[in-house]
């Protein structure tokens, strides 16, 4: 989202092995939202799985901001081969249909 950039890395069947998100690395506030903050928590989670043997990610995105591309690019700086970049980013499609006009 706009307010916060949260990251987590998976293994191929989709468990978590681990995650950070711009709030838990200590910014607050509309710091939160910004590509440095964003930046900063995807480096705290590739550090450890770096340590652990990573060597190629596929990488799905969801949502707008500018933390996203962020993100992409501090893998790709870590020395991780990126294998695939998605956007899963829901569109919309005017939702529900409305509730009826109220008559007096």
């Amino acid at each position: 989202m706009f307010n916060n950039t949260i990251v987590t890395l998976t293994d191929p069947d989709g468990n978590a092995f681990g995650w950070s998100s711009s709030g838990s690395r200590g910014f607050k506030g509309a710091k939160k939202g910004t590509a440095y903050a964003a930046q900063v928590a995807c480096e705290t989670v590739l550090r450890k799985a770096l340590d652990s043997g990573l060597r190629e990610v596929y990488i799905f995105t969801r949502g707008p901001g500018s933390g996203k591309e962020a993100a992409v690019r501090t893998v790709n700086n870590l020395g991780v081969k990126v294998k695939l970049i998605k956007d899963l980013t829901p569109v919309a499609h005017n939702g529900c249909r409305p509730k009826g006009r109220r008559r007096v």
